[in-house]
């Protein structure tokens, strides 16, 4: 057993639709968009992670982008397994050893996944070397992460927003009492903003101009305390088929996304009414908790605790919140050895 764990490595991973994030020694190691960028010809890895990223949309024929990831689950096992695999030799102590060492890991997954899609992610961390690989449910990691004492007689409810999905639950006692999954989250929102602007302004964008548009004035609601300033969009006009430019508030953005942020309260609302009042007490008492991209939505917090009554806040650092509670799992596996699905 000692010389098993002599050559065994132990990473944390949070595998994302949008960004996949890596703890390797209570560092985290690699925090890149979980994008692969292919060669047609020869299925090799031409770029993987940002520099994969800035190609989406800008490639010829031969080359092609892969998100393998598509809301929270495997969509293309064979690019998923290249990229976890790339991911993990780019950490920089693996990087110098001679010979690949045994990997304990630790994965977080969402809570609405099925047997199979649970099989794929196992399976795509086994042919990377994975002797050890155990499961672990977004909301619970979120917590964990957040400082939260999941193991006590106490409820709190957890969102996390992703890109691919958006996980609400209610933990306590070490275990998720009533969950809601949702395939409404970042890409939604993303897609959304697309659709808007080739509706009222006519203008083709892409993927990637949308996001960086969620980014600089994505917003929950018309109503912001310290709005960002307008900016300007460059796309195709779909009129003249010649490139062109609009300038875009956070307004805007808002009515955008509003149909999505519907949804994403109705599910917050189901997951309230599925919860027992014990638990509901409690929940009363200490808010509710955002985690995720998604949790940086201008102005989401606000929306959601006037739709709620209820107290809503954000994680400390809500992007990283789940691979940090997933790195804590890791370092005290027999601790957490309830919550893991080995």
């Amino acid at each position: 057993m000692g010389l098993f764990n002599f050559f065994t490595e132990e990473i944390a991973i949070d595998l994302g639709t949008a960004n996949t994030l890596i703890i390797h020694n209570d560092k985290l190691v690699i925090d890149s968009p979980s994008v692969i960028a292919l060669d047609k010809l020869t299925n090799k890895i031409v770029a993987i992670g940002k520099e994969a990223s800035i190609m989406q949309g800008k490639t010829h024929d031969n080359i092609r982008t892969i998100r393998p990831l598509k809301d929270g689950v495997i969509a293309d096992f064979n690019a998923t397994e290249l990229m976890i695999n790339a991911f993990i030799k780019s950490i920089p102590v693996l990087k110098r050893k001679v010979i690949a060492p045994s990997l304990r890991m630790v994965i977080c997954i969402p809570s609405g996944i099925t047997e199979v899609e649970m099989r794929a992610v196992r399976e795509s961390a086994e042919r990377v070397n994975g002797k050890e690989v155990y499961l672990i449910h977004e909301p619970i990691a979120a917590a964990i992460g957040m400082g939260i004492d999941i193991s006590q007689p106490k409820g709190s409810m957890i969102i996390d927003i992703g890109g691919g999905t958006s996980e609400i639950a209610v933990i306590a006692l070490s275990g998720i009492v009533c969950d809601k999954s949702i395939k409404i989250a970042g890409d939604i929102f993303t897609n959304d903003i697309v659709y808007y602007m080739r509706r009222q302004h006519n203008l083709y964008i892409g993927d990637r101009t949308a996001e960086e548009m969620k980014i600089a004035i994505g917003s929950a609601t018309t109503k912001l305390e310290n709005p960002p300033a307008p900016i300007s969009v460059e796309g195709r006009d779909l009129l003249t088929g010649r490139p062109a430019k609009k300038e875009i508030t956070y307004i805007e953005m808002a009515k955008a996304l509003d149909k999505s942020i519907i949804r994403v309260e109705d599910a917050v609302m189901e997951a309230l009414s599925q919860t027992p009042p014990e638990l509901a007490a409690d929940i009363y008492k200490t808010g509710i908790f955002l985690a995720g991209g998604g949790a940086l939505l201008r102005g989401l917090d606000k929306r959601l605790a006037e739709k709620t009554n209820l107290m809503v806040s954000i994680a400390e650092d809500p992007l990283q919140t789940v691979v940090r509670g997933t790195g804590i799992i890791l370092k005290d596996i027999p601790s957490y050895s309830k919550v893991l699905i080995k």
